[in-house]
């Protein structure tokens, strides 16, 4: 008769299951299959002008570099795109698409407002 709490030696893909769910490597194998299959789907030049989201209540959160873009994917593409999505990443549940324009790239660096010297000062030309 065999109890939950066995002792003895477990086989290592019982442990190795079991450290990949404790550390959320599932979650980011899954999060990578979505966002391949986001690739595949909406194709170039789209790929590189979205940015996969989270998934809430099977809602796939998309974030779209302009409006233009953004009304060809919700009015013309969705259905396509969810069954690529089904398709290609069944790990995840999607049963929408909610897209919205935002930026997409890492944020700009600050530029400074003027040549600054030591101790804030404009350089000096050399005089």
């Amino acid at each position: 008769m065999s109890s939950p709490n066995r002792h003895g030696p477990r086989p290592i893909s019982e442990i190795l299951g079991d450290l990949f769910a404790a550390r959320g490597f599932g979650g980011l194998r899954a999060r990578k299959e979505l966002e391949d299959a986001w690739n595949a789907a909406v194709g170039e030049p789209g790929c590189r002008q979205t940015l996969v989201g989270d998934v809430r209540r099977g809602v796939l959160n998309v974030t779209v570099a302009g409006s233009a873009l953004l009304e060809e994917l919700a009015a013309f593409r969705k259905p396509a795109l969810l069954a690529a999505l089904r398709q290609a990443a069944p790990a995840t549940l999607i049963h929408d698409i909610r897209f919205r324009v935002g930026p997409i790239g890492p944020p700009a660096p600050a530029t400074p407002p003027g040549p600054v010297g030591t101790k804030g000062r404009p350089p000096r030309d050399g005089r």
